[in-house]
């Protein structure tokens, strides 16, 4: 690079975001995903060897990928090349392919190709980059925030390595924002700028663990803070929220609120209140708690609240879950909702939790009984001569496919844990009960359940 080349560099730099500015450009500097590229790992092995397979890095927005695939090209002295699928087309990568064969052939230099959204290229377009992954003119660096499963056509993925990158933690986030507060030369030093507790934590909340949002919101607010008679930049909570248009919440992920309002909205779906369960569970996603603890609490609750009185509940709940892990913050909080709601509105019961409770407290003090001899499995000659299986009812060559059968040990004889409620579908298991339990002799009452 001669001293013209390094001066519109210099300029170009200037002139970016700082999250541009603030780049890494050796693993040393590079926040996160200690998984891939940390000390001793293969990726970090297999990179400063110089010798790297095609690679598909796939996660949220602001995890590194761009950055970790520049230091690639940086560790492998490699040409570094890099479009957006979103405006790139056959051409582009047909000039692309041209240099890299040329560099291959006249200066013995790799060519890595970085596909930003690569999941937006059509098939056509990445069948055009396939013959050239295979035969080494190039190394491929695709980009992408969706499942590469379903994305990358199957050759392609079949000749990369998928790494996927996981987001980015508050720690991670604020250990980068700090760095660029103390930078003089990328960063915002030179700006003698103080961010105090509210606004850092607030901005970390709302950057959704992007580093690259994160960093250009500090550094609007740093610019339309003025200098104070000291020549401080004194970044308030207030300056944060305007520069990101997001209203801190009172709300502490780690204190006493995070407790208190998933106590709210578990107590809430308990009372079969819909409105007051949604308005819960909008209050701590919309203040940055994690959209999967709220899931497995919901699980948790189909379970224990609602139970068999509407077994689609725990199915419902099932589903947030994966929806949330599968799109993603914040397009998954109306199934989160839907979740909410109909957990709200469900029949509600909790005998199962009543059940367990009670075999769990045989369990903590009363000795194991052993298994009788009629439900084990006779799969040796011996066991059949010690009566393993002797005796065993087969209940589908029985009317109804029900036979009256002991099935808990001789000290739990007629012992009864689970104790179904008339709510819901939990009455049709009522029901069903009570006609076994008359047919063969049986109290039809269980404990606590009244005709």
């Amino acid at each position: 690079m001669d001293m013209f080349e390094q001066q519109a560099e210099e300029f170009k730099l200037e002139e970016a975001p700082l999250a541009a500015r603030m780049r890494p450009t050796t693993f040393s500097d590079f926040v996160g995903q200690e998984h891939l590229i940390g000390p001793g790992r293969v990726l970090r092995k297999a990179i400063e060897s110089g010798k790297i397979p095609s690679l598909i890095l796939w996660g949220p927005p602001g995890s590194g990928k761009t950055t970790l695939a520049r230091i690639i090209s940086e560790v492998t002295e490699s040409h570094f090349e890099a479009i957006s699928a979103v405006s790139a087309g056959v051409a582009d990568l047909r000039r692309i392919i041209e240099g890299a064969n040329d560099r291959r052939k006249n200066i013995n230099q790799k060519t890595i190709l970085f596909i930003d959204e690569i999941h937006r290229f059509n098939k056509a377009q990445q069948d055009a980059v396939l013959p050239h992954v295979e035969d080494g003119t190039i190394t491929l660096i695709g980009a992408t925030t969706e499942n590469p499963s379903f994305e990358v056509v199957s050759p392609l993925l079949s000749r990369s390595q998928v790494m996927a990158l996981n987001p980015l933690t508050d720690d991670e986030i604020q250990l980068i924002l700090t760095r660029a507060l103390k930078d003089k030369i990328r960063g915002l030093g030179v700006f003698n700028v103080e961010l105090n507790e509210d606004a850092m934590k607030h901005l970390i909340t709302v950057s959704n663990n992007d580093a690259r949002a994160a960093l250009n919101a500090l550094e609007l607010a740093t610019l339309a803070t003025p200098p104070d008679e000291r020549g401080r930049r004194i970044i308030t909570l207030a300056t944060i929220e305007d520069a990101v248009q997001h209203r801190a919440l009172r709300y502490d992920k780690d204190a006493d609120a995070h407790y208190d309002t998933i106590s709210a909205l578990h107590k809430s779906m308990r009372g079969s209140d819909p409105d007051a369960a949604i308005y819960w569970l909008a209050r701590m996603l919309e203040a940055g708690e994690d959209p999967l603890y709220i899931a497995r609490r919901l699980v948790r609750f189909a379970s224990e609240d609602v139970g068999m009185a509407d077994p689609m509940a725990l199915v419902i709940a099932m589903s947030a879950q994966q929806a949330v892990h599968f799109i993603g913050m914040p397009e998954g909080n109306l199934a989160l909702a839907e979740a909410a709601v109909y957990l709200a509105t469900a029949p509600k019961s909790n005998s199962l939790y009543e059940a367990y409770s009670r075999v769990q407290a045989e369990m903590r003090e009363s000795s194991q009984e052993t298994v009788p001899l009629h439900l084990r499995n006779a799969v040796t000659p011996l066991m059949e001569q010690q009566g393993y299986g002797q005796g065993y009812k087969y209940a589908h060559d029985h009317p109804g496919h029900f036979v009256e059968q002991e099935y808990l040990p001789p000290a739990r004889r007629g012992q009864r844990y689970y104790t179904p409620s008339d709510q819901g579908y939990e009455r049709t298991v009522l029901d069903r009960l009570r006609t076994w339990w008359r047919d063969f002799g049986k109290p039809t009452e269980s404990q606590g359940t009244e005709e």
